[in-house]
């Protein structure tokens, strides 16, 4: 199984960066999904960006392609979302999420494509 904590979020102003870490705990698969997704108030929790653990082939949402970037850290076993440029509409919940059977690729998708989960971590552009 795996756990999934994540960190890092807090307040910033517009234009202003952040990064968010997802410490991973236990056994992930080794090729799988693993994605970023976030939920504002009154929204339906959409994914931000998702890599392929096999090959970290990453893909990212429209809505921040550019300025995000998501990353895995092997060694220190930590999915990184850098955020830069953040906007006020950036505001929301970030999820750290894993898909936890095999797969031999990955796209955005649908929450329920998602079986692990971390509590989420409070991002607010203002």
């Amino acid at each position: 199984d795996v756990q999934l904590v994540e960190s890092g979020g807090g307040s910033v102003q517009a234009g202003g960066s952040l990064r968010l870490s997802c410490e991973i705990s236990g056994y992930p698969y080794s090729s799988t999904c693993m994605s970023w997704f976030r939920q504002a108030p009154g929204k339906a929790r959409e994914g931000v960006a998702v890599i392929y653990t096999g090959d970290n082939t990453p893909y990212y949402s429209d809505s921040v392609k550019g300025r995000f970037t998501i990353s895995k850290d092997n060694a220190k076993k930590t999915l990184c979302l850098e955020m830069n440029s953040l906007k006020p509409e950036d505001t929301a919940m970030y999820y750290c999420a894993a898909r936890y059977y095999l797969v031999s690729r990955c796209y955005l998708g649908s929450s329920l494509t998602y079986n692990r989960w971390g509590a989420g971590t409070q991002v607010t552009v203002s």
